[in-house]
Order: C-alpha cells, then sequence, then structure tokens
C-alpha cells in the first residue's frame, strides 16, 4: 500500500451483537434467583443491542470519530492519546483509551479484531 491509500483511507467498525445478546441471556437467567437484578441487567443488554445499532465508530488517519446514525457526535484526535486497551482479550468486553484530559470506556459492541488492528495502525502502543 502506498501512503496516499493510508492517508485517505477511513475504517467503520461494523457493530457486534455478541455482547449485548450474553447480557441478555444473563438478565434471562438472574431473573430466575433474583427478578429485579434480572431485569435491570436485560434492559442493560437491551440499551447496549440499540446502541450498537445506533452508534458508529469510524478511524480517520488523524482521529477517532463517533457518530449517531449520520452525525459526528465526537471526536478523538490520536495527537490526544497516551494510551488504550482491549480488556479481557478471550473475549473482548472494553475498550479503554486515555486522552490528554479525560479517561473513555467503551463496551465491545464493534467489530473486535477490525477495532484491535485499527488501533495498532493508527496508535501503536511503544
Amino acid at each position: 500500500m502506498n501512503s496516499t491509500t493510508l492517508t485517505s483511507e477511513t475504517i467503520e467498525l461494523t457493530p457486534r451483537y455478541n455482547l449485548p445478546i450474553f447480557i441478555i441471556i444473563l438478565g434471562v437467567a438472574l431473573s430466575l434467583v433474583q427478578m429485579f437484578v434480572g431485569i435491570i441487567t436485560i434492559l442493560f443488554g437491551f440499551f447496549l443491542l440499540i446502541q450498537a445499532n445506533i452508534i458508529k465508530l469510524k478511524f480517520t488517519p488523524k482521529s477517532l470519530e463517533v457518530y449517531r446514525q449520520q452525525n459526528k457526535i465526537r471526536e478523538f484526535p490520536y495527537t490526544d492519546w497516551q494510551n488504550w486497551a482491549i480488556f479481557w482479550q478471550p473475549v473482548p468486553i472494553l475498550f479503554y483509551f486515555k486522552e490528554v484530559k479525560s479517561i473513555h470506556f467503551l463496551p465491545i459492541i464493534f467489530d473486535p479484531i477490525t477495532l484491535k488492528k485499527c488501533l495498532e495502525k493508527y496508535y501503536p502502543l511503544s
């Protein structure tokens, strides 16, 4: 690949529903033991399911962009990043990144393999 391709490339992560579905199933099982906790867990799972359909992450050569449907709601320039991590590698459930002024945690409701490749490409850890 030449550098022209790399500088104009934007990668949008595809949604993954594994985590929300797992949380919903966990909530159903919990509701057999503790109804209130189970219902809260199921509602959280449905919330993540809806978020997976609405929220889009796009990696551009200069920043990570967050969209709600077609509207860009946040932009995180890589120049402000200090660190990132994907927690629990066997089954990735949480994406963390630290900027100069703040820390962010996102549930893995996107393709974790592409997420990791984009992170390594646009902000490789030393």
